[in-house]
């Protein structure tokens, strides 16, 4: 961010920042302000009480764009993080309106135990709690960091202290239940453990452990492998199946007949990571396809876009999905000489 005025013949917009939240929204030593000169192309100029954006006209709308938004959401009582700056960003070009943008943060789901608000970040995050809301069963696919499975629990939680269940049940395929869960020391669900690591964790975090054990130890909360599925009919309660990309289509199947009266599932997957044996199909993928058009099913796909985690997160599983996609090219082509 520069203190000197730009030249008089350049495109140029002022623009006014409210003073109260202009540290907020310029970041430590202004490193919002030089994210967004980087990533637009622009140049910004402080003045008084406000600032001047210069460049081309398209980069000053959208920088324009971002820098409102920002303001916007300081104003709503938000810490502007680097994932804010990041996220107004990367949909700047995307002709979002951008009330849109801002709707998301009128979504609170629940708070942590330690008051932190737990809410959609994302426009593919709203589209997906949304999704949980009105539909029966919902499909949560995409990458790894798109917060998948901590907003499920979220939602999962927040149902359960509504009392709209009664009770919780979180289940994951441990693929590795054969010989080399053997070596593991401990009972059965000692070595199961490892596989369901995850989900304790976001349990904690929203409900406390103090609150998790003693609702587990009750049976209003019960985190078990998929397996431990089989024969069980499933009434009022919230079911969350997660890594389903490691379910085989017989498991899935299982699963699915599982649900009873006043349930609501959630299955969670990302396509890329499969840890099935080579040649084997999975669940999740067939199941996209024998169920996409029945009514009270959503499929929900987010992208990288949607990716909360790290900058540098955001970017790894977008090259990702570049090189896979030049890959199925690559492969579709040799299968067509």
């Amino acid at each position: 961010m520069n203190n000197t005025l730009p030249e008089e013949n350049s495109d140029s917009l002022r623009m006014d920042i409210d003073a109260g939240h202009a540290a907020n929204v310029f970041g430590r030593f202004d490193s919002h302000m030089k994210k967004i000169e980087k990533n637009l192309g622009v140049d910004i100029y402080a003045e008084a009480d406000g600032i001047v954006v210069k460049g081309r006209e398209s980069a000053i709308k959208n920088a324009k764009n971002v820098i409102e938004t920002l303001e916007e959401l300081s104003k709503r009582g938000n810490e502007i993080l680097d994932q804010n700056v990041d996220y107004a960003l990367e949909i700047a070009g995307d002709n979002i309106n951008t009330e849109e943008l801002l709707n998301m943060d009128r979504e609170l789901i629940c708070h942590t135990v330690n008051g932190k608000p737990v809410k959609p970040k994302t426009l593919g995050q709203k589209q997906y709690v949304d999704a949980i809301k009105n539909n029966m069963i919902v499909f949560g696919l995409g990458p790894a960091g798109t917060g998948k499975t901590y907003l499920a629990m979220a939602m999962a939680i927040t149902a359960f202290k509504n009392n709209e269940v009664e009770r919780i049940i979180l289940t994951r395929p441990a693929i590795e239940a054969g010989e080399k869960l053997g070596f593991l020391p401990g009972d059965l669900q000692s070595k199961v453990d490892p596989y369901l690591r995850p989900l304790y964790d976001a349990l904690y975090q929203i409900m406390g452990a103090d609150s998790f054990l003693k609702n587990m130890e009750k049976g209003l909360i019960e985190v078990a492998p998929l397996a431990y599925m089989r024969g069980r009919t499933l009434d009022n309660a919230y079911i969350i199946l997660d890594e389903a990309q490691n379910t085989t289509p017989a498991q899935m199947k299982m699963f699915l007949t599982r649900i009873g009266f006043g349930s609501k599932v959630i299955i969670t997957g990302d396509a890329s990571q499969k840890d099935l044996p080579s040649g084997q199909k999975s669940g999740l993928d067939i199941a996209g396809r024998v169920l996409k058009n029945i009514e009270g099913i959503a499929m929900i796909n987010l992208t990288s876009k949607d990716v909360v985690r790290h900058p540098l997160v955001q970017k790894i599983v977008k090259a990702y999905e570049d090189y896979e996609s030049r890959q199925k090219k690559d492969n579709d082509r040799y299968k067509n000489r």
